[in-house]
């Protein structure tokens, strides 16, 4: 990690609109194309080039979100197809470069380490059947393909996309804070970080929701969880079957506790501290069960 100055480029002025983020020094660029404004890009002479794209779904509250890893020598062409044929995408980010120069190697290349390394990091539930095999790339050429490759990362990173970011538990930081969920006979161990609580592969949930009305959004999420395999039965007890990441502590501990939470005071430290106490949040939050 090094300081890195990135600029983001508001081509129609609104922010929630399409942008274009790029490393001042490299020649990479990424724009950020919400599904609605699709056509406006298509009116860009950069629809016309090589690139590699990335297509992500709304963001989900209880599972890792959608995306699709493609490479295309006429984006506009190709994402015409993709606008018959997937529904689930709502933002597209499409990495060209400044100087037209990528050729269809490049774009192989890209896609193919970019389906591996999304794999890899398993944030995001990628609809890629496989990695496929690597594309005969020459050693110079692939060099120049790992810097573009890194840049790619980054800047996605940027606009709240880290597709290659590993979850925590993985890659922890000396600020993280392991942490623990304790009752209604769940038994669950995490790790909170800067993006969030990632709940551990192996902890247990309660198996029944609170006497009281349970929110029927966390009843659908549970049963989503199931069917999708992040939560399993063994042996009477609902586990997670990986490592699963929540945006916030209180959409962690409503999967985990089966109701309704304040995350903040449920996830204590090993020595009994509540999370809000060992971050210094304290208890009223604001915070939605996400």
């Amino acid at each position: 990690m090094r300081p890195q100055t990135i600029q983001i480029y508001l081509p129609f002025g609104d922010p929630q609109g399409i942008r274009v983020a790029e490393i001042t020094t490299r020649t990479v660029q990424v724009f950020d194309v919400p599904r609605s404004e699709i056509a406006a890009f298509f009116a860009m002479p950069e629809a016309n080039q090589v690139a590699v794209y990335y297509l992500f779904g709304d963001e989900a509250e209880d599972r890792r979100t959608q995306c699709y890893i493609g490479q295309t020598n006429a984006v506009r062409q190709r994402f015409k197809d993709h606008l018959a044929q997937k529904a689930f995408w709502s933002r597209a980010l499409i990495a060209v470069s400044r100087t037209n120069t990528q050729t269809d190697t490049h774009a192989r290349y890209l896609e193919w380490r970019s389906i591996q390394r999304g794999y890899e990091a398993s944030r995001y539930a990628l609809e890629n059947g496989n990695a496929g095999s690597r594309p005969h790339t020459p050693a110079p050429l692939q060099a120049e393909c790992e810097e573009i490759f890194e840049t790619i990362g980054t800047l996605l990173a940027t606009l709240g996309f880290p597709l290659f970011q590993p979850l925590a538990t993985a890659a922890p930081k000396s600020t993280d804070l392991t942490v623990y969920c304790q009752r209604r006979g769940a038994d669950a161990k995490g790790i909170y970080s800067s993006d969030g609580l990632t709940v551990f592969k192996g902890s247990t949930c309660a198996s029944d929701p609170t006497p009281k009305a349970t929110d029927k959004n966390l009843r659908d999420r549970r049963t989503r969880l199931l069917k999708e395999g992040t939560l399993a039965i063994e042996d009477h007890a609902i586990v997670f079957t990986r490592d699963t990441h929540f945006k916030t502590p209180s959409g962690a501990a409503d999967v985990v506790l089966f109701t309704s939470t304040n995350g903040w005071t449920e996830w204590k430290t090993e020595t009994g501290m509540t999370l809000g106490e060992a971050t210094g949040r304290g208890v009223n939050t604001g915070e939605g069960g996400q």
